[in-house]
């Protein structure tokens, strides 16, 4: 004759399963980032920068994006979108009185409706990082990332 579980092991198993689905979906997929068409030359230089972005920005973990490319990265819930080899956003002519510096990397910022976007000024490629509104205040990300940064894009023209 076959033995039999005691019925309160079979609940606890059945439990431990069930709630290791619900972490397993809720889970962050892949983060929606959109990708730009920079020259080759600047998509080179874009992949060997975001390939050195840190594991975590403001202790968000680092995810994975859609479509796949080696010019994006995200981080957290809700994403923290970093992209190279973008065009310059409006406003970018007037942005050197507007210049901000962290780490020795200099920025241009442009509020939006759920957050800042950041985009460096001065450097060899343009590299952006959108930061919603949760991790205030956002430019705090710019601290995780500008070691990448200064290794991997150029200083043309330094922020003043």
């Amino acid at each position: 004759m076959p033995k039999l579980k005691p019925a309160r092991t079979v609940m606890w198993s059945a439990a431990a399963a069930l709630g290791a689905l619900l972490i397993a979906g809720c889970a962050a997929g892949p983060a929606e980032v959109s990708v730009p068409s920079p020259a080759p030359e600047v998509a080179t230089a874009c992949t060997d920068l975001v390939k050195a972005l840190p594991d975590k920005v403001l202790d968000a973990k680092r995810r994975k994006t859609t479509p796949e490319s080696p010019l994006t990265a995200a981080y957290g819930d809700p994403p923290i979108e970093v992209t190279c080899g973008v065009a310059p956003p409006a406003g970018m002519a007037e942005a050197q009185s507007q210049c901000f510096e962290v780490n020795g990397v200099g920025w241009f910022a442009k509020q939006v409706q759920n957050g800042t976007i950041f985009t460096t000024i001065g450097r060899a490629v343009y590299f952006e990082v959108a930061v919603p509104s949760k991790y205030s205040p956002e430019a705090n990300a710019l601290t995780d990332v500008s070691d990448a940064v200064h290794k991997f894009d150029k200083l043309v023209t330094p922020c003043t």
